[in-house]
């Protein structure tokens, strides 16, 4: 494993049997973290977004669901 930081990012090298499976779920952690890292919001907040954003795929795919 290589770790290299430039002016503007970070580039990590990994052999190329690595498992993918277990390096996905990091890249998802690591989005995660990039894109919550300047939030203010609270976790009531956080509650609540998460609840219209179910509630909205569940109208979207009920039909699909449910057949």
């Amino acid at each position: 494993m290589l770790i290299e930081r430039t002016a503007n990012e970070v580039i990590i090298r990994l052999p190329a049997s690595v498992d993918i499976t277990g390096l996905q779920r990091v890249v998802d952690y690591l989005t995660y973290k990039e894109a919550t890292a300047n939030s203010k919001a609270n976790q009531e907040q956080v509650d609540e977004l998460a609840k219209e954003v179910k509630k909205g795929w569940w109208k979207q795919n009920r039909k699909r669901l449910l057949k």
